[in-house]
């Protein structure tokens, strides 16, 4: 009996903001997989040790963990007036499934130090010493996204002094800029509503915020739900039941912002959207002990991914957190205090983060110009990641 030998493809594994992920530049993956597909998929699950029914991909990259088990592919823009196109793959643990319907905007903060360290950018754009300002096209969702990268001496600058709560070692800072996160053909909010009623079959009804900015987003208040929003991890992912309770109002909120057609499509679209719960503020002790003073946040957040509570924030939620807060009279609005809001600090898990908005009102529209925020990122590793050769 022969065995296929396995095969190395050329690799960065990367920090951005609180989540990590296999980078790879597109032309470096096998030909079949350079194309969406297939073959794509298979390779990609290999490479972070997917689908596993232990739940803990150790025959992988994958920290089996929503924010470990993710996938970035960045080539040269196809796009004018942009530098590089990423496109983002978040990677199911237990499931043979890689779900492309979305951004993830803590990687997003090392795009532009892949992108520069791997010459994907016109060396005339890169400063000796400055910041150099990378133009990203994601592909998922068609948006333009700003990253300003700090470079010193002609490279990427990964060390610093700014500390991002969720990530235990201070590093440089990055900024990053969503611009105009909603579609202009699309609404922020896809039924017409700043607060829905949302009905959820053999689990209730629940006041909720749909909107689309950043990655789509249903938000809840905590109360509701019997939560003080300033639960940790272990209150809530460690009971089965409320996981399989917010997977049902994730469903039908789906349903209702015409993202499925029918409640089953929910299982194969777990990264859209994201669902949320908010609180006015309180104080809290983080995962780290920490204490949360609430003089020092405007409201409590805290969210699912891939149908667990996130350990901090998800960079694309945090993008739908600061645009619903600056919309008086959502559920985001009204926890934060309500009124004209230009910015908020908000507590997660991990501790707090502070997100920016520039709206707009016109024509009885609303629309979201940009959101700002600060992250970092760091490079683990580079060199080559293995897989079986008949893996895909």
């Amino acid at each position: 009996m022969s065995h296929k030998p396995q095969i190395g493809v050329a690799a960065t594994y990367m920090r951005g903001g609180t989540s990590k992920g296999v980078f790879f530049k597109l032309t470096d993956l096998p030909v079949s997989a350079q194309i969406p597909g297939e073959a794509r998929d298979k390779l990609l699950l290999r490479v972070i040790g997917s689908p596993d029914p232990y739940g803990k991909q150790t025959d992988g990259m994958g920290g089996a963990t929503s924010s470990t088990s993710k996938i970035v592919i960045l080539s040269k823009s196809t796009q004018a007036d942009h530098d590089v196109d990423y496109l983002f793959g978040q990677v199911s643990i237990d499931t043979a499934f890689v779900d492309w319907s979305g951004n993830c905007g803590n990687l997003t903060a090392a795009v532009g130090s892949f992108a520069i360290s791997h010459a994907l950018l016109d060396a005339n754009r890169i400063p000796e010493n400055g910041v150099c300002v990378v133009r990203i096209w994601q592909a998922n969702i068609n948006k333009t996204i700003i990253a300003h990268v700090p470079i010193t001496d002609g490279l990427v600058q990964e060390t610093g002094n700014f500390e991002l709560d969720g990530v235990t070692f201070p590093a440089a800072e990055v900024k990053v800029e969503f611009v105009a996160p909603v579609d202009g053909d699309e609404a922020m909010f896809p039924t017409g509503n700043l607060v829905d009623d949302l009905h959820v079959p053999n689990v209730g009804d629940f006041k909720a915020t749909m909107i689309n900015a950043g990655i789509p987003t249903i938000f809840l208040n905590a109360e509701a739900l019997g939560y003080a929003g300033t639960e940790l991890q272990e209150a809530i992912n460690g009971d089965a039941q409320a996981l399989n309770r917010f997977e049902t109002i994730r469903a039908y909120g789906a349903l209702k912002m015409g993202l499925i057609q029918h409640i089953d499509e929910a299982v194969s679209r777990q990264h859209t959207p994201k669902i949320a719960f908010v609180a006015k503020p309180a104080e809290y002790l983080t995962s780290s002990g920490e204490t949360v003073d609430s003089q020092t946040i405007d409201l409590a957040v805290r969210a699912l991914s891939m149908g667990k509570l996130h350990h901090a924030m998800m960079g694309t939620a945090a993008v739908a957190i600061g645009t619903a807060a600056a919309v008086p009279g959502t559920l985001v609005n009204l926890a934060a205090g309500g009124g004209d809001i230009e910015s908020v600090t908000f507590g997660h898990p991990s501790g707090t983060l502070k997100v920016g908005a520039q709206i707009e009102f016109h024509n009885g529209t609303w629309t979201v110009n940009k959101v700002s925020m600060s992250r970092s990122a760091r490079k683990l590793m580079k060199g080559e990641v293995y897989i079986p050769s008949d893996s895909f």
